[in-house]
Order: structure tokens, then C-alpha cells, then sequence
């Protein structure tokens, strides 16, 4: 591939077109000088001012490709013309609007990505550009004459970028998307698709791709809908969050689900037959048996003085106008309203005609037995004001679950009231109760409702969907505005309380007004051969009804199992932390250990001068990561180490699979490290 005759010609045309792409942002930036105007504008002018300056600064992102980003990685020529495209990040014409560049999504572009030797989709040649910023490195042609088809297309392209040290930041694979990959990013906007993936098979950068193919074929009406993007935490937010910018699309939402309620979530798991309870769907008949048992008739007969009478309501009375406001609102606190006027025409009437209910709701609505009356039959509820109550009383958690949760799992509910006084208490598995209970109350009375009612979007993206328990999946559909969703994950990788046995226990909580369609991704890019070989003895245990993906790599280095002293692991894992980042060169680390050992191998990691990141508050930017196995899945590193995966098993919800996910993590070399004997599927292996 090296010393291509056509290199020097090729390197011009790409100058050129950055010349043009350079061009363009200035014509952007010149439109400014149009848009502006006085201090005496008119507010409409102000306005249309404004969406001129949104769509220069949407337009100058999108040219924006800072200097490590490549404009253009191949071109294709058609074998029955002239013409030849080339094919890039984003689309670039000169100043005849004559095509320079074609944007990778658009329709023209699909052959450089679906062409293969027994279907050249009309293609002579497909070239791959190897390049370095704007520096043209290499080129590789694949001619399609002899109608022979490989697993891969751009082989040396692509081994090249998978062999590159990795950032500590998920890049995009927009010029070596493979077939397989391709045809998922193009699939039909609408209903749910499900793309399972094996570790390394690039289930996510794929969703992440999907994501801005559909913006760009389908900008209206997405771009006004909105994409949303959910993630697993925070780590993985961080670690993505570069992608769809690096695509030209900086306006998708990345967020967790805590992110999609506005109360104040912890950091802290929780109890785990809570959060198990918590993600049930029998969750939505007790929380909404929950509020019922809010709405309640006054025990004892109502009497308020007003002036020289005294006004009265039965207790029976009472109970009817509960009774009516149920029937009528469609949320609890809309029915409060109801509550109030039935009340007002109570207390009226025992006037025997001489006042009208207003009169009585002006004289009466500031008096605190009328309000403490009120109070009792239908207060006004915000859902934190719920579950506080709810889950800081044994009597009113049974009364919800009228029978439907065990003694236990009751129990598992409760949270002593002192513990409310700490803010983030709140944790991830009460995200989707917080979200049902807004449903079920609605707005408070006089309360913005655009600020209260969730929003919704035409499409979402769901990153390590199999993690996901019913209530959380419910909480999502609630949120899609037609039912179209991109659900990537591997039900191998299911290391929650919830973990589904197929995608099938998913499905059945997403939306259905589409028929749902299911994509696998067989080939894994990231992890090489000699590590998966490792990895799939645990995964065969784990889940043995599963078929690993297809590691395109051998892998030049054989997974490394050392035993330590227990006295002497964190030192003995500090020790193996400072050689790998010496083989790795300007690649990173990642020391992955279970929760128990994250104190003790950081302070020996700091006693033996290697530093490092915490990954759980800073990211893996260092070049020496440690991370907690709960927050690994999704990451990728060129080196890990693995520390005591007996702890491993014993401390996550699903062991095994946790551990399948931590020895999976790595592009080029991995250590596992124990003092503890080791589970019986490495046990076999080593």
C-alpha cells in the first residue's frame, strides 16, 4: 500500500478540499455582518436576528473539524462513468456548487460502505484513504473485476485504526464502517430495532452513527422532535460524548435517566431486593393505590363558624365529593380543584340558601380548619412529597401494596424519615417511581405545565438497554413521541438486578405501534482472539446459550494470570499498573476491581507513584485508569488488569457476567490479578 502512484494527486485534492470547507466558513461568518442590528431594533427584528445567529453557529459546527479529524477517507468510481466521489465527513462544494466531498450518509455515499465483490452496487473501484489529520498517509483500492468477496472491506484501513492507542474517548468509525455495521445505520426510521452486540462488535458508536444518519435523512422533523441518547452513567457519557459532535450533529441530548427528572438523584446503589422491587412493574399499581389512599373522606362531620352561623358537612358528604373527583380529573392534583368546589357547594348548602358557594370560597378559603380539611381529603402533591411519605411508613407501603409485595420486600421499601433529611438519598432505581408518580399527579395547581410534563422525542437511542428493569423501560416509552427507538446492548453483558434472558422480556415494555426488528452485529473489532479465548470460557458459564462474536484480531500478547499473597495484591497490582503503562506506550490502562478493593489498590497505586485517574469522578483520560467494574461496560483501553474476579462474582448482582465485561474491555493486552482462588472457568483456562 505504500508508494501508491496516485498519492501525491490524491493529497491535493484533499488540500483543495479543505480549501473549500475553509471557504464555506467564512461565507458562514460573512453572513453575521447581515444579521446584525441597532440598539433601536424592532423585538421582530431582534427575533429574526436571533434564528439568523442559530443557523450560522448550527452551520460553523457543523464545518468545524479541529485538526485530528479527517475531511475525507475514500472515494468510489462508478464503472459505467466518469465520475468518481469522494466521500467524507461532511459535504464540501467549490465555488460553482460543484461537488467536492459527499457527506457519508447521504444516498450516493451507501456504496463505499455496502459494495461487496458479488454485489458491486455498480462500482470499478472503492479507495480508502489512510490519513493523518490532513496529511494523506496511505491508500488501499479494493477493484471489484474479479467478483471476490471479503469478511471486511479497507482491511489494512481498518486494522490500522483498530491497532491505533486508544484516548480515553470513544472515536467515531465513520470512515471504516463495515457492511454488517452499515446496514443497521441506514435501516428505516420508525418503531423499535434492537441491535445486539457482542463485546467489541461497536454496538455503540453504530447507535451513536445511526443517530446522526437519521438527523441528516430525516432532519425534519427530528431536528425540531429532538434525538435523545440514554447512558448507562456518567463515565460513559463522558467517554461518547465526542462522537456526534466529530459527525456534525451537536444538538443530540446525552443523558442518564436521572437525568430525565428533575429531583436530586444520589450516587449511592442501594438495597438490592429494593432496587429489584423498585424496577417491578407491580410498581405501578401500588403507586397508584398510593395515591388513592390520599384521597380520602373526612372522618367526623366538618364544622366551620362564619360570622354568626355555622356551616357544616356531613362525613358522608364528604366521601361523595372524593367519590365525584375521582371520577372527573385525570390526575390527583387536577382533582383538587373538584375537591374545593364540591366542599364550597357543601358548606353553602347548610346556609339553607343564604350564601353562594363563591361567597363561601372568598370568606373561607384562608381558614385553617377549611384548609386542614382540605388537606386531609386531597392535598396537592409534588412525587418527591409522595414517596417520602409513602416509603416513611410501614402502615402506608402495606396499604399500597394491598397484597401484592411479600413481608420482605415490603421491608425493603422502607426508609427511616431521618434519612430524608439527607438530600441525595434518592437512588437510580427511584428514578422511574419519581416519573410514575408525576404521571399519576400531574402538575400542581397554577404550576407552568410545560415545565412539568416530561418531554418527548422522535427518536431515542438506548446504550446497554439489557440492564434496564420494567419500570425503567416504561419511564423511556413514556418519553418517545411515536415509538421509533435505536435499543443497542448484549444480553451476555446483563449484569443488573433485572438481567432478561432475551430480548424478547425487553420488547414487551417498549412501544408496539411498529413492529419491532431485531439486528446482530457478529464481528468483534476491539478485543483480540487471545483474550476473547479467555473471556468465552466465563461466558459460557455466564450465559451458555449465547454465541460470542467473531474477533477479527489473534492478538500479539496472551492474557497473563498472576497469583498474589493477600497481603501483597494492591502493591503486586501497583507494581503490574507501572509495567503495563511502559508497554503500552501512549496508550492507556484500566485497572478494573470490584468496590471492596478500590481504596486499598488506589492507596497503593498513590504509595508507589503511579498516578492516576479516579474513572468514576474524572473520566479515563490519565493514562492509568482505575475503575470500578460496576462503571467498565462500554469502555475500551489498551491494556487492563482485572483484580481478584472472585470478589468480582461475589459482589455484583451478576458475577459472572460482570466479570465476562471487565476481561472484554481490552484492545491489545490483558492481566488478571487474584489472592483469592480463582472462579472455575479461569481456573480451567490457565
Amino acid at each position: 500500500m505504500a508508494g501508491h502512484p496516485d498519492l501525491e494527486a490524491e493529497q491535493a485534492y484533499i488540500d483543495g478540499a479543505y480549501a473549500h470547507l475553509e471557504a464555506a466558513r467564512q461565507k458562514a461568518l460573512s453572513l453575521r455582518n447581515l444579521s446584525t442590528i441597532g440598539p433601536g431594533g424592532t423585538h421582530q427584528a431582534r427575533y429574526e436576528s436571533e434564528m439568523v445567529e442559530d443557523t450560522i453557529r448550527a452551520r460553523l459546527a457543523q464545518l468545524h473539524l479541529g485538526e485530528d479529524l479527517a475531511l475525507v477517507f475514500g472515494r468510489i468510481d462508478p464503472g459505467d462513468s466518469d465520475d468518481r466521489w469522494y466521500i467524507g465527513r461532511v459535504a464540501v462544494s467549490d465555488e460553482d456548487q460543484e461537488v467536492v466531498v459527499v457527506d457519508w450518509r447521504a444516498p450516493v455515499a451507501e456504496p463505499f460502505y455496502r459494495a461487496t465483490g458479488r454485489n458491486p452496487m455498480g462500482l470499478e473501484r472503492r479507495r480508502h484513504f489512510a490519513t493523518r489529520g490532513r496529511k494523506l498517509l496511505d491508500i488501499e483500492d479494493e477493484i471489484f473485476a474479479d467478483g471476490v468477496d471479503g469478511q471486511l472491506r479497507g482491511t489494512s484501513t481498518l486494522m490500522a485504526a483498530l491497532e491505533r492507542g486508544r484516548t480515553g474517548r470513544l472515536g467515531d468509525i465513520v470512515a471504516t464502517i463495515q457492511t454488517e455495521q452499515d446496514e443497521i445505520i441506514r435501516d428505516e426510521l420508525g418503531g423499535v430495532m434492537v441491535v445486539q452486540g457482542g463485546p467489541g462488535t461497536g454496538k455503540t458508536v453504530v447507535a451513536l452513527h445511526r443517530a446522526a444518519y437519521l438527523l441528516y435523512t430525516h432532519r425534519f422533523p427530528l431536528e425540531g422532535q429532538g434525538v435523545l441518547v440514554v447512558g448507562p452513567n456518567r463515565l460513559y457519557l463522558r467517554y461518547i460524548e465526542r462522537v456526534l459532535p466529530s459527525l456534525g450533529e451537536a444538538g443530540v441530548e446525552l443523558a442518564l435517566l436521572a437525568d430525565l427528572v428533575p429531583e436530586e438523584i444520589g450516587e449511592g446503589r442501594g438495597d438490592a431486593l429494593a432496587n429489584r422491587v423498585k424496577g417491578d412493574l407491580r410498581m405501578v399499581p401500588f403507586l397508584a393505590k398510593a395515591v388513592r389512599d390520599r384521597q380520602r373522606p373526612l372522618r367526623s362531620d366538618l364544622s366551620v363558624g362564619l360570622g354568626v352561623m355555622t356551616l357544616r358537612v356531613p362525613a358522608a358528604r364528604t366521601a361523595d365529593i372524593v367519590r365525584a373527583a375521582r371520577r372527573r380529573a385525570r390526575t390527583h392534583n387536577a382533582g383538587r380543584r373538584f375537591v374545593e368546589q364540591g366542599l364550597w357547594e357543601a358548606l353553602a348548602a347548610s346556609a339553607r340558601g343564604e350564601l353562594d358557594p363563591e361567597t363561601v370560597r372568598q370568606r373561607l378559603r384562608g381558614n385553617d380548619v377549611v384548609r386542614e380539611a382540605l388537606e386531609r381529603m386531597w392535598p396537592i402533591l409534588t412525587p418527591v412529597d409522595l414517596l417520602r411519605d409513602l416509603f416513611g411508613s410501614r402502615p402506608l407501603i402495606k396499604l399500597a401494596a394491598n397484597g401484592s409485595l411479600s413481608d420482605d420486600e415490603q421491608a425493603s421499601l422502607f426508609i427511616d424519615r431521618g434519612a430524608h433529611a439527607v438530600s441525595n438519598h434518592w437512588t437510580m432505581a427511584d428514578v422511574p417511581l419519581f416519573d410514575e408518580a408525576r404521571a399519576l399527579l400531574g402538575p400542581k395547581p397554577r404550576a407552568n405545565a410545560d415545565e412539568e410534563e416530561p418531554r418527548t422525542y422522535g427518536h431515542i437511542v438506548i446504550d446497554e438497554a439489557q440492564d434496564l428493569s420494567p419500570m425503567q423501560l416504561r419511564m423511556l416509552s413514556r418519553r418517545s413521541l411515536g415509538g421509533s427507538m435505536t435499543v443497542v446492548g448484549d444480553i451476555a453483558q446483563a449484569t443488573g438486578p433485572w438481567a432478561p434472558e432475551s430480548w424478547a422480556e425487553v420488547l414487551q415494555h417498549l412501544p408496539s405501534r411498529k413492529a419491532s426488528r431485531l439486528r446482530e452485529l457478529s464481528i468483534g473489532y476491539r478485543t483480540p482472539a487471545s483474550i476473547m479465548t479467555l473471556a468465552n470460557r466465563v461466558l459460557a458459564v455466564a450465559a451458555p446459550d449465547l454465541t460470542p462474536p467473531t474477533a477479527v484480531r489473534a492478538g500479539d500478547d496472551e492474557p497473563q494470570i498472576i497469583s498474589a499473597g493477600v497481603a501483597d495484591l494492591a502493591d503486586s497490582v501497583a507494581r503490574l499498573a507501572r509495567a503495563e503503562r511502559d508497554s503500552v506506550g501512549e496508550g492507556n490502562v484500566a485497572v478494573v476491581v470490584p468496590d471492596s478493593l478500590l481504596a486499598p489498590v488506589a492507596a497503593a497505586m498513590t504509595a508507589a507513584g503511579v498516578d492516576h485517574a479516579d474513572a468514576g469522578r474524572t473520566g479515563i483520560d490519565a493514562q492509568v485508569n482505575l475503575v470500578p467494574v460496576r462503571l467498565v461496560k462500554g469502555l475500551e483501553l489498551d491494556s487492563v488488569i482485572v483484580v481478584e474476579p472472585a470478589r468480582i462474582v461475589a459482589e455484583e448482582p451478576q458475577g459472572l457476567r460482570s466479570l465476562y465485561v471487565a476481561l472484554t474491555r481490552a484492545t491489545q493486552r490483558l492481566a488478571v490479578v487474584h489472592a483469592e482462588p480463582l472462579p472455575a472457568a479461569l481456573v480451567s483456562s490457565s
